[in-house]
């Protein structure tokens, strides 16, 4: 008899289904760069350049001058790591400043930055501790873990549907647990689907039954509402409980946030053990962070990310791909899950990398391609793509 694990039986078992992932080395970070299989140890032999359409680095800030220059003075006035938690000895100016110009931002009185948006939405439910957390079908995996850990019940509602939101709402309130604690969450921009959460209507039911509404926009901070994300488009700052982001996706650093009023804030410094047991976020991200922020604030690095994100929608959908969604992010429907696979391969031949996302990450029947642009991709990288899309479709016998 053995208590051990079999873990190479696990991984033999999602190579057989095709679920089993690998390391690819890249040489820098930007809209270019060339890539090397994992070399576990060994000589790392980069291939040729690809034109990268799979990062979160909505802006193209990651390898900016202005954000570099802004980490590295965070790093020779602060330090290059916080070392030890915030409640101890690493709380600094630089963290200080991000988190006024995040409230700020978000128009609430006050921020908070964790180690990451993970660490920030498993800390933030398992702080609140819900009775019952009321979560979109299609939420972030970070989101399904903090209700695992901090909920006493999840109740699932269908994917952007404010209706079953509010008929689930009620069944639960006809079976007379009036002293719950309610809490709906929802990310705002979903970052397979490329689509948006009717926010409005969720702050409606939520408020029907005086629940807390909770929204995540990792995907949405600085590119939407002169910098906040879909809550300050749709003029909802003062309606929503608890706003959530990262800083590592448009904000083109390391780390998450959560923003609301002083007792909420105060309690997740107290209460949200991610916080708490961890070592604050390193001075040179936070620096980073804020210079990314002012950027999508203050310049029309926005815009330029609107306009690349046009032009590749109607190229793609001119050819006849399915695109769906309403936002930067650009799936494009392929169904068949080899069908994508194929795909992405012949893409990334054609040196355009644009991953495929396939089941069980996606419903079966929808497997894709998911197309990020960034503000900093070329009228030529553009081309590029549209170009590889073609190519490849035709390859493929998707076109």
């Amino acid at each position: 008899m053995t208590h051990g694990f079999d873990l190479d039986g696990r991984l033999r078992q999602r190579e057989s289904a095709d679920l089993r992932r690998d390391l690819a080395v890249a040489e820098r970070v930007g809209d270019r760069t060339r890539f090397a299989d994992d070399p576990k140890g060994g000589r790392i032999k980069f291939g040729g350049e690809a034109v990268v359409f799979a990062a979160n680095n909505y802006l193209g800030l990651a390898d900016d001058a202005r954000v570099q220059r802004a980490a590295e003075l965070g790093a020779r006035t602060v330090g290059t790591g916080a070392g030890a938690s915030r409640l101890v000895t690493g709380d600094t100016r630089i963290h200080r400043a991000l988190e006024r110009d995040l409230a700020a931002c978000k128009g609430t009185e006050r921020a908070l930055v964790f180690s990451s948006g993970y660490a920030a939405n498993v800390g933030t439910i398992d702080a609140l501790s819900p009775d019952v957390v009321f979560s979109d079908e299609l939420n972030h995996a970070s989101i399904i873990d903090g209700c695992r850990v901090g909920a006493s019940e999840t109740v699932v509602y269908d994917h952007c549907d404010a209706d079953d939101l509010r008929a689930k709402m009620a069944e639960r309130a006809e079976e007379g647990a009036s002293d719950e604690s309610w809490l709906v969450v929802t990310d705002s921009v979903f970052s397979m689907d490329g689509d948006v959460a009717p926010l409005e209507l969720l702050c409606d039911a939520a408020e029907e039954h005086g629940a807390w509404l909770m929204v995540d926009e990792a995907h949405a901070t600085g590119l939407f509402g002169e910098g906040g994300g879909i809550v300050q488009r749709e003029g909802l700052s003062d309606r929503v409980d608890v706003q959530l982001g990262t800083l590592s996706k448009a904000l083109a650093s390391q780390g998450g946030y959560v923003a609301g009023d002083e007792a909420l804030v105060e309690h997740l410094v107290n209460a949200a053990r991610s916080f708490v047991f961890s070592t604050g976020l390193a001075p040179p991200a936070a620096a980073a962070a804020r210079e990314s922020l002012r950027i999508a604030r203050e310049t029309n690095q926005v815009e330029r990310l609107w306009d690349n994100v046009e032009t590749l929608r109607e190229g793609l959908s001119e050819m006849g791909y399915d695109v769906l969604g309403e936002t930067h992010v650009l799936p494009v429907l392929v169904g068949d899950r080899t069908d994508a696979l194929e795909l992405a391969e012949r893409l990334r031949a054609d040196g355009v990398v644009a991953p495929a996302i396939r089941p069980p990450t996606v419903p079966d029947g929808t497997s894709r391609i998911r197309v990020a642009p960034t503000a900093t991709h070329t009228a030529e990288d553009i081309a590029r793509c549209l170009d590889a899309f073609e190519t490849a479709g035709a390859e493929v016998g998707l076109l």
